[in-house]
């Protein structure tokens, strides 16, 4: 009985919309139904019109306990963005990229600055991944060895300020089972080639569908979302854990996906429709159900 919801980014209008759309209405300040919990997959801030209008609806939630809320990488982001280096600096480095990627989020906290760092707060409290008996919910990526590892060493399934601050040295084992976990599994591209993402950015690497049979995969087919402009040459990926395909279902979001929502496979469910390019804002209501159904989406 858990409604989960995709990247909201900032989408004020077309959360509430969905809300009300799957039966949740608002008393004592905050959205709640009568028999349902949501679940949001993270990815809050950043891109949309009402950014602080978004947080409020889902810190409302979370705090009266008729959500769950689940930390995204902008969200994430925006901690490191946030967090001075000892040695100089914020641990996120202040580049043109990185204040664009923040710019609609510091723009609407403008002369709230308090606010703001309460919400910074806020998102420090919130887990990287949620689990029950039937289902698994992450923000990219249910990767079995980051995962296991991030149950070992976080507090509850949260990151702490010492934790945050150990995050970002490259090459360790948190560093890779934050990046996994919060954005997605990613391989080199081949011949040392750069490719634009959707942002436009030139990266050397690509994210991959890491819940398919890998097996006889090329870059162009392993690639999420499929790139026409890599090529169709096998690809080894024996060092790398795919997600089983008779294991629990597992919701995510993340990957920018378009069109009408669609299942992967019957365990699989990507609920992030691109509301913050011209897409829809998703949910799936989830029953208990040992295999996922496509009339059990809603969106807006």
């Amino acid at each position: 009985m858990i409604d989960l919801i995709g990247d909201v980014h900032g989408y004020a209008d077309e959360l509430e919309e969905l809300l009300t759309k799957l039966g949740y209405s608002k008393k004592d300040n905050y959205y709640s139904h009568p028999e349902r919990k949501a679940l949001f997959v993270g990815d809050y801030i950043d891109r949309g019109p009402k950014i602080r209008e978004t947080l409020e609806i889902v810190k409302q939630m979370s705090d009266n306990g008729s959500a769950i809320a689940l930390l995204g990488n902008h969200e994430y982001n925006a901690l490191t963005f946030h967090f001075k280096d000892p040695k100089g600096g914020h641990l996120r480095e202040h580049s043109i990229k990185n204040i664009l990627q923040h710019y609609e989020t510091l723009e609407q906290f403008k002369n709230k600055q308090e606010e703001y760092e309460e919400y910074l707060e806020w998102f420090k409290t919130l887990p990287l991944f949620y689990e029950t008996e039937t289902f698994r919910a992450v923000h990219a990526c249910w990767d079995y060895k980051s995962i296991d590892y991030l149950k070992k060493h976080l507090s509850n399934n949260r990151l702490t300020d010492d934790l945050i601050f150990q995050s970002v040295k490259e090459e360790t084992e948190l560093y890779d089972a934050i990046e996994n976990t919060l954005k997605g599994k990613e391989i080199s591209i081949p011949n040392d080639r750069r490719l634009p993402d959707k942002d436009g950015h030139l990266r050397n690497e690509m994210r991959i569908k890491w819940w398919v049979d890998p097996s006889g995969m090329t870059y162009k087919t392993i690639s999420m979302p499929t790139n026409d402009k890599l090529p169709e040459e096998a690809v080894n990926l024996k060092d790398i854990d795919f997600y089983k395909k008779d294991d629990k279902i597992v919701f995510f979001g993340h990957y920018w996906l378009e069109g009408k929502p669609s299942l992967y496979q019957d365990n699989i469910c990507c609920l992030d429709y691109s509301v913050a390019k011209g897409g829809i804002l998703a949910a799936y209501s989830f029953d208990g159900e040992l295999k996922l159904d496509e009339k059990k989406f809603t969106s807006v």
